[in-house]
């Protein structure tokens, strides 16, 4: 086993919490270095985007369909943008004012920064590198330059990049906020396909480069700008159709020039020293893992209200009305249809172990939907021995123990009530140590890069529904793989939870509109 994997496991061992302690913080809100939520780049030329607000979107119940791909165009990019990273609305209570966004983050941290390379349009002749500003809905020119490169893409395709700053999540979390903040990543990446949907356009990862390549490409490896570590994620192409497989990127990176334009904005006077941080960062660098890609599911949903309706009205709620959360089966099945499969097919490495406590015509137990068949023999030898797998109604959902489990549930979640208050709490329970064996130290953070955008799928569809959903990335780890399911080694693990059933709205925060323009 190389270093790198080994810092993986070291990692993961040492960030669960358990009863006896809770992985390594501060343990108090360390307020004198409290991060900027937003980066910004200082004497960069500003864009101001179009507000989307205004602009008609499809059902979200027709998003899984064929539909006509938007032009791109300022307008169009602007849409992409908001509905996916911008602000959805502010909230305010007594002296405190705070933006919630579309994409979903642990505390709401946001450490998930996008990026663009754009070919020649909106007035400017040359190709750019532009940073996204969500607080005043803008772009950030860092970089112009020439290139052909565009020729190898559908016509009027672009790229876009995420990045992260774990400094963000370190804050709040301490050691285990590297998991949160690839968390992060994946809600990001999943807020992406939904807005890329409501366009037409498609969004296909970039296999073929290391995280230093797409560093480069997006000016993060030029350390001198910066005063907080920020790493490289992901790539995507967002075009109107599939693009060639065999697309060339060395000319694109000998294209940009070596030195950007801004300096990002300092987050905090100073920073806390983790050491564990730096040594996970640097451990999972690498490329994404390439995997043969899956005909995602298509969610039958009912006529809903419009797309961009659903994704600005999400939101994380803190307390279940447990009187309330009672959901109709139907209901139930539509959320698991939405997440049977996930990032449009490209992982299926997660499996939903559910704790049912509301659901109609289903008694109080412990399920599990298992999202890859060819995983169920494994899991049934892996699990313990006493549970039953027996089939349900609903393809793949099995029974595994009748039992009321509100309490243990709540225990699990860090002694959380919205564990345990609403209709169905979850763990996504993914194929950890071989999956780690086989690909890489890289393959850590696509795991949690997966379950991500398994959450924010849920979040849209239990809004769409009417429903609230909250992640929960506090769970006593080993609790819920020994205690629970009876796991003997670390061949699967839970790596985050999540809960859906009907929230408290809280009358005494105040919601204001997301940008003060029109």
């Amino acid at each position: 086993m190389n270093r790198e994997l080994q810092t993986v496991l070291h990692y993961h061992d040492r960030t669960k919490h358990s009863p006896q302690r809770y992985a390594r913080s501060l343990g108090y809100m360390d307020w004198a270095t409290q991060p900027d939520p937003f980066r910004e780049y200082t004497e960069t030329e500003k864009t101001e985007l179009p507000l989307a607000l205004n602009n008609p979107t499809p059902p979200y119940s027709l998003l899984d369909e064929e539909l006509p791909a938007a032009p791109l165009l300022k307008e169009s990019l602007s849409q992409f943008l908001q509905f996916s990273m911008g602000i959805a609305a502010w909230k305010s209570s007594s002296d405190s004012r705070w933006a919630v966004r579309c994409n979903a983050s642990s505390g709401n941290l946001h450490p998930t920064e996008v990026y663009l390379v754009l070919p020649p349009m909106m007035q400017n002749q040359q190709s750019n590198v532009m940073h996204y500003g969500p607080k005043n809905h803008e772009l950030e020119l860092l970089a112009a330059f020439e290139s052909d490169f565009w020729e190898s893409l559908p016509k009027e395709s672009f790229l876009v990049g995420l990045s992260s700053i774990v400094w963000r999540e370190v804050w709040k979390y301490g050691e285990r906020a590297f998991r949160y903040t690839q968390l992060d990543a994946g809600h990001a990446w999943q807020s992406l396909i939904v807005s890329a949907k409501m366009l037409g356009w498609r969004l296909t990862p970039v296999e073929s480069l290391e995280d230093a390549q797409i560093a480069k490409l997006l000016g993060l490896d030029q350390k001198e700008r910066f005063c907080e570590n920020e790493i490289a994620d992901m790539l995507f192409i967002v075009s109107k159709e599939s693009p060639n497989e065999q697309i060339d990127f060395a000319k694109l990176l000998e294209d940009v020039p070596l030195h950007y334009k801004g300096r990002a904005n300092r987050l905090s006077p100073s920073m806390q020293e983790w050491d564990i941080i730096p040594l996970i960062e640097e451990a999972t660098t690498g490329k994404m893992t390439s995997l043969t890609q899956t005909q995602p599911l298509k969610v039958h949903r009912k006529a809903t209200q419009e797309s961009k309706t659903v994704v600005l009205k999400r939101r994380s709620v803190h307390v279940m009305d447990k009187e309330r959360s009672f959901i109709t089966k139907k209901e139930f099945y539509t959320l698991l249809n939405a997440v049977a499969s996930s990032l449009d097919g490209k992982f299926s490495s997660a499996h939903l172990v559910l704790f049912v406590h509301r659901v109609e015509e289903y008694k109080k137990g412990l399920y599990i939907l298992v999202r890859d068949q060819t995983e169920l023999q494994n899991l049934q030898e892996e699990c313990s021995e006493k549970f039953l797998w027996q089939e349900t109604e609903y393809n793949s959902l099995y029974l595994l123990e009748y039992a009321d489990f509100r309490d243990a549930s709540k225990v699990i979640s860090c002694s959380q009530d919205i564990a345990s208050d609403g209709a169905f709490s979850l763990g996504m329970l993914c194929r950890y140590s071989q999956e780690l064996l086989k690909y890489g130290a890289h393959r850590y953070k696509e795991l949690y890069w997966e379950c991500g955008a398994i959450g924010q799928q849920l979040y849209l569809e239990a809004t769409s529904l009417g429903l609230s959903g909250t992640g929960i990335g506090c769970f006593l780890d080993d609790l819920m793989h020994k205690e629970i399911l009876g796991l003997r080694n670390n061949t699967y693990q839970s790596l985050y939870h999540f809960t859906v059933g009907r929230g408290y709205v809280d009358s005494r925060i105040q919601t204001q509109p997301p940008y003060e323009r029109e």
